[in-house]
């Protein structure tokens, strides 16, 4: 029981560390961005140039001014934290899905002449997989969470519909496809269970 607290426990000082590093990343790039005449929005994405592809990683980590990067900042930690919970290794993996997803379905769909950039298809894409991925798992304590976390961010999904043409809905839309697919593509296995014996 012991060894299991502190796994637990553990497993939650990585989680805050990553995600603190993140979230400072994102607010130094900012300072860099501003300081520099906005030099790094050129990472953004432009749609169906096959050199932007290159921008698809990059531009998850940029944003366009202190109010954009300030958005993404509260639920990317409470977000990621929370599915950092799993392990490193696991949400290095589903954030690398997500943030390709994401990415391709902006390079793929977005509208001609535009640039996007920005960390809110994470945010949606780890909505979508802890929406989802204790149904996938089969874990109570997952499934709980998943419930809790569709009744405080639950409103996310309004971002999916194209009600404001400043804003990446196909980022939003792709990202959360992308939470999904990860989830079952990094699904637990079952353990084994034994046979059932019957006494006659």
């Amino acid at each position: 029981m012991r060894g299991t607290r502190t796994s637990a426990a553990a497993r939650a000082v990585t989680a805050g560390a990553v995600m603190a590093a993140w979230v400072a990343l994102l607010w130094v790039l900012e300072g860099i961005d501003t300081a520099t005449g906005h030099s790094l929005d050129s990472y953004g994405i432009s749609p169906r140039e096959p050199a932007e592809l290159a921008d698809i990683v990059p531009s998850a980590f940029l944003h366009s001014g202190w109010e954009h990067v300030a958005s993404n900042t509260v639920p990317l930690l409470v977000l990621g934290f929370i599915a950092a919970l799993g392990g490193a290794g696991r949400f290095a993996a589903v954030v690398l899905v997500v943030v390709l997803t994401s990415g391709l379905g902006v390079w793929l769909t977005a509208p001609a002449n535009t640039v996007t950039l920005g960390a809110s298809g994470v945010v949606f894409g780890l909505f979508g997989y802890l929406l989802v991925r204790g149904f996938v798992d089969r874990r109570p304590l997952d499934i709980i969470l998943g419930v809790l976390v569709a009744a405080v961010y639950g409103s996310l999904l309004w971002g999916v519909l194209p009600t404001d043409s400043g804003i990446s809905w196909q980022g939003h839309l792709f990202g959360l496809i992308g939470g999904v697919v990860a989830a079952f593509a990094f699904r637990r296995p079952r353990r084994p269970q034994g046979p059932d014996y019957v006494t006659v």
